[in-house]
């Protein structure tokens, strides 16, 4: 084997800091013991966040990750930390209370921390360099997902059922000695993980080109974009980053790259008045990707539903599963976890393969392609939301169900909907998480990992803004709304409808921006 062949190309070392030798680290020998990491943290949190309304309504009488676990477990277990509860009515003292919110926000800071990283850390274990690493690369995000879910599963059937029948001391010490297996899952690989050099922070050099740009203002970009800066020698002036080659659009902030003679302090270059190609490219890669971030709030606000609306939907139909035993509204979200672990492998294996057919694509469709098969998949969600909601208010009318708590219709009718969103977001979710890991430059992934992450958020943002807009206009009148307290005199179809048209709207927007999309193009690997 040649020398060349025995390491890496894209710049990753070893846990000594040494270059990455390629068949001693990395790809799937390091790969699941990442992913045992997310599979016991992602239990320990939903372990704590699936019946967590429960236990702030009941235990500590409120209205309607990682080193947080050990204090919640604390606060759930010790004496002097756990509520004293007569009759089924506890009395949480300022400090129980404070002790519990304390261990709430260490896991919101730790979860802060793992949740854009881990996902890029997996993917840094494929060299891009290597047709044959790359391929794999796309599976490593499926099953990633798969792990989530994995967890998820555990924690939203065995560990509610412990919480709610056995005790919180159990149900919260539980997802701790989870966090603490994933910790452990996570360190016993440290021997075969690739690493990527830091390369800085990324803000500031994209404040450095923009700072760069606005100087250069009145300068001319050469015709000749040879002629723009760039280090002469392999190596880009970003480390642990490979160059990037120049493109055509966003060419203002090209002027970051040109020249003048007042760039250099005693012969250093001042890296606010000049920047690299490769850095210039960093911000229009960012400046590209935001149309393609921005269209996936609409979604978010389509998967936010099923912790909300599609359980007010369902507290209104038949819970009973059997005769005796009524399964909560809220559990049916189990059926899109359930969802998500049948379609992953199915796309894994099955779908992959067989696109791969008639697109000739290495993954079978690219990662534009599969988020779009996504966001038609949602509008379908939507509209057999709707169309259920139709149909239970018309039995409503007709056998006058309207003062009736539970009408006679089963809630397994709204496993459909949930199913379809699963479906949905093993293209849309998973294809943004490859997507921004994969166009992001090398030295910003965890940056563009978190950014894709903040569309959840901005989704549930939207869909709140949406039902407030909604019900301010439809309660006018005196009319009772879309969605009055007793739905039964509502319109609940209608809401899932126009999110259903904001979708197809969403798909449009999506389809042109990505038409206009320009992939990035990594130049020269360094090692």
């Amino acid at each position: 084997m040649a020398e060349e062949d025995i390491y890496t190309k894209d710049g990753t070392t070893d846990f000594r800091n040494r270059p990455a030798i390629k068949n001693k680290t990395g790809t799937w020998k390091a790969c699941p013991y990442i992913l045992g990491n997310e599979c016991c943290e992602r239990l320990a949190y939903y372990g704590i966040n699936t019946n967590l309304v429960n236990y702030l309504k009941f235990q500590l009488n409120q209205r309607n990750v990682e080193a947080g676990m050990t204090i919640l477990t604390m606060s759930a277990s010790i004496h002097g930390l756990k509520p004293q509860c007569e009759n089924n009515v506890c009395h949480p003292t300022g400090v129980q209370t404070g002790v519990f919110f304390l261990g709430l926000y260490l896991i919101a800071l730790g979860t802060g921390g793992i949740k854009p990283c881990v996902s890029s850390f997996g993917a840094d274990q494929f060299d891009d360099s290597d047709e044959a690493e790359k391929k794999k690369k796309s599976s490593f995000f499926n099953w990633f997902y798969f792990s989530i879910n994995i967890g998820a599963l555990v924690a939203s059937s065995v560990l509610v059922y412990i919480q709610t029948n056995v005790g919180w001391a159990w149900g919260f010490g539980i997802p701790a000695v989870a966090m603490a297996i994933a910790v452990a899952s996570f360190f016993s690989g440290t021997r075969l993980y690739r690493n990527q050099r830091p390369g800085g922070s990324p803000l500031t050099r994209i404040f450095q080109v923009l700072v760069a740009s606005f100087r250069k203002i009145r300068v001319k970009v050469p015709a000749d974009k040879s002629l723009l800066y760039e280090t002469a020698d392999e190596e880009s002036a970003v480390k642990g980053s490979r160059k990037l080659d120049h493109t055509k659009q966003l060419s203002f902030f090209d002027k970051a790259a040109v020249e003048t003679s007042s760039d250099r302090i005693k012969g250093l270059i001042n890296p606010w008045r000049l920047s690299t190609v490769t850095q210039v490219e960093e911000l229009k890669s960012i400046i590209r990707l935001l149309p393609i971030w921005a269209t996936g709030i609409i979604f978010s606000a389509v998967y936010s539903q099923m912790g909300t609306l599609f359980v007010l939907q369902g507290n209104t139909m038949d819970l009973h599963m059997g005769k005796s035993f009524e399964i909560p509204s809220a559990s049916l979200s189990l059926f899109d976890t359930i969802s998500v672990i049948f379609w992953v492998p199915v796309y894994d294996r099955l779908i992959v393969p067989f696109a791969r057919k008639f697109t000739g694509h290495k993954n079978g469709f690219t990662q534009l392609q599969r988020m779009a098969i996504g966001l038609v998949i949602s509008i379908i969600a939507m509209l057999a939301a709707g169309t259920l909601e139709l149909v239970r208010l018309r039995e409503v009318k007709k056998h006058n169900y309207y003062e009736l708590k539970h009408m006679p219709m089963s809630i397994f009718w709204q496993v459909p909907q949930y199913f379809i969103i699963g479906c949905a977001e093993v293209f849309t979710f998973i294809g943004q998480l490859e997507f921004f890991y994969e166009q992001a430059p090398d030295a910003m992934r965890s940056l563009c990992s978190a950014l894709s992450l903040t569309t959840a958020a901005l989704g549930n943002y939207l869909s709140t803004f949406l039902v407030n807009i909604v019900t301010d206009i439809s309660t006018r009148h005196g009319n009772p709304g879309w969605i009055p307290d007793n739905l039964n005199y509502g319109h609940l179809h209608y809401f899932f409808w126009l999110l259903a048209m904001l979708s197809v709207l969403n798909l449009g927007a999506y389809l042109m921006v990505a038409r206009w999309y320009t992939y990035k193009k990594a130049v020269v690997s360094i090692n």
